[in-house]
């Protein structure tokens, strides 16, 4: 079994710590740090905060991944997703959020926007070819193995 990493989080006054929800859940939720409700149109996107700084042990990245409820009931879901926070990153974490519904979305302070999961990163050596082994599919790609 892996050993759970210690991730130190900063939190402005009145911002709440991420917070698995369920036993099994992967993924912490991320509630929105706001002074007033922010209305998100239809197309709009916007950088929620969250009023979360965090330190990640080396060799570990948070990825910010959208919730699954919010993008099916009322079309929010995360731009750059999954969103990467690298171990060496001190400022606030937000979370960008498009609104691809046909009516606005209203976010209020403390609303789950969004889910942190924490993993181990694996750092590749990159070395330079003039060409690349061969295989069955080749260059296919964008669906080229069917649906």
């Amino acid at each position: 079994m892996l050993e759970r990493p210690r991730v130190l989080v900063l939190a402005e006054e009145g911002a709440s710590l991420p917070s698995y929800e369920s036993p099994g859940a992967a993924g912490a939720d991320l509630r929105a740090f706001l002074a007033a409700p922010l209305r998100l149109g239809p197309g709009e996107r916007a950088a929620v905060p969250t009023g979360l700084r965090i330190e990640l042990p080396p060799g570990y990245e948070a990825q910010v991944r959208p919730r699954s409820g919010l993008a099916l009931k009322q079309g929010l879901t995360c731009l750059n997703s999954p969103g990467t926070i690298d171990a060496d990153y001190r400022g606030e974490l937000k979370v960008i959020l498009i609104n691809h519904g046909r009516e606005e979305a209203l976010i209020s302070n403390g609303d789950r926007i969004a889910q942190l999961v924490v993993a181990p990163v694996s750092r590749a050596a990159f070395v330079g070819s003039g060409a690349l082994g061969g295989t069955a599919r080749g260059t296919g790609g964008f669906g080229s193995t069917g649906k």
